[in-house]
């Protein structure tokens, strides 16, 4: 495969209830999907990590696999999943970054996985979407598409949603593998679905967002960019935040489709947006991560780094973290976008971090996953 065609995989890299349906008094600190289960890529249960001590970040393990690491880790139960282009899911101690387990499919992986109910999800440039036993890495059934599945899996209400390179939408029981539906989008699915309030949110290369009942993949609504749509669509108080390939945010009325604002970057968003406390913090290939305000699109800040950012940001207890094509993963303060710390790979960053329990993971397309904690 060629490096270009691996760039996609991280851009890809994927919902079940909203944080607001959880019941009260219950906040797990896990990250078990892309967008994590509020569909808002914000961590509201970190602690641990401040403004004031993520500058004492320090290497706690690396674990190195055979190559690319594009997708975006999931951490579940002391647990980080993640795939690499080697064409392996590993599991590995959260703790220590022993390998616990591995799973070999017939591609490469840039999907990130999810985990639910003692399963992991997974979708492989072979085609396929895979369960695992969370525990043992044992297959429990696979599914599959036309087209290889750059789209990491959400799951909800007992379903599976995923997406492939053969235009389609794929709606599969969760615990057998069954398809219940499939959405014909006429051209590439690399986006991963956002699950929210009973509706599926998409991107497709056919330069569209969708919106689809996610009981029966029934269209909705579908509002056409000006280019391509890579970025998974983040949803938070009715608005659903994506980027495009023409090089803007777009803020989407959930219920409708209708534009509330855009805003043009310097170029290609193929990052998926973070959204907290009433900011939408994305990066673009300008070399930009930005914090634009949720209701009305005005820019808060910029930060530069030295690439284009891929990468997608993640949000916990006011501070940014995302990678860049520069080889670094960064900590930005949520509020100013001031630098507060820093770490160079030996490799660009284009997976998207995770924050759980205290810990911040990544991949590099080093090879490695690396996890970060307190002095």
């Amino acid at each position: 495969m060629k490096r270009i065609s691996l760039v996609v995989l991280i851009l890809c890299a994927s919902v079940s209830v909203a944080w607001g349906q959880q019941k009260a008094g219950k906040c797990s600190n896990d990250w078990t999907e892309f967008l994590r289960p509020n569909m808002e890529r914000w961590n509201p249960c970190e602690t641990v990590l401040t403004v004031n001590n993520v500058g004492n970040l320090a290497l706690k393990w690396s674990y190195t696999t055979s190559d690319y690491v594009f997708s975006s880790p999931a951490v579940a139960n002391g647990v980080a999943y993640v795939g690499s282009t080697d064409h392996n899911v590993y599991a590995l101690n959260a703790i220590t970054g022993a390998k616990l387990w591995s799973y070999t499919t017939s591609g490469a992986l840039g999907s990130s996985p999810a985990v639910a109910n003692g399963m992991v999800y997974v979708g492989s440039n072979d085609h396929y979407v895979y369960a695992l036993k969370a525990s043992t890495g044992t297959k429990l059934w696979s599914y599959a598409t036309e087209g290889e599945v750059y789209s990491s899996p959400a799951v909800a209400n007992g379903v599976v949603y995923a997406a492939s390179r053969h235009n389609d939408a794929y709606a599969i029981n969760a615990s057998t593998g069954a398809k219940l539906w499939t959405f014909f989008t006429g051209y590439y699915v690399y986006s991963s679905p956002a699950v929210l309030n009973g509706v599926v949110y998409v991107g497709s290369y056919d330069n569209h967002v969708y919106a689809l009942k996610a009981k029966t993949g029934t269209k909705v609504w579908r509002y056409a960019t000006g280019s391509y749509v890579l970025s998974s669509p983040a949803v938070a108080n009715g608005v659903v935040y994506v980027g495009s390939y023409d090089g803007n945010v777009y803020a989407l009325n959930a219920k409708t489709g209708t534009r509330l604002w855009r805003y043009a970057t310097g170029g290609v968003v193929a990052s998926s947006p973070a959204v907290a406390n009433g900011v939408v913090y994305v990066g673009s290939y300008d070399g930009n991560v930005y914090a634009l305000n949720a209701k009305t699109g005005t820019r808060l800040w910029r930060y530069t780094t030295g690439g284009d950012v891929y990468s997608s940001p993640v949000v916990a207890n006011g501070v940014v973290y995302i990678g860049s094509a520069d080889k670094n993963l960064y900590a930005l303060n949520a509020s100013t976008g001031t630098k507060l710390w820093s770490y160079t790979t030996g490799g660009g960053v284009y997976s998207s971090p995770v924050v759980a329990n205290g810990v911040v993971y990544v991949g590099s397309d080093d090879g490695n996953v690396y996890a970060f904690g307190l002095k």
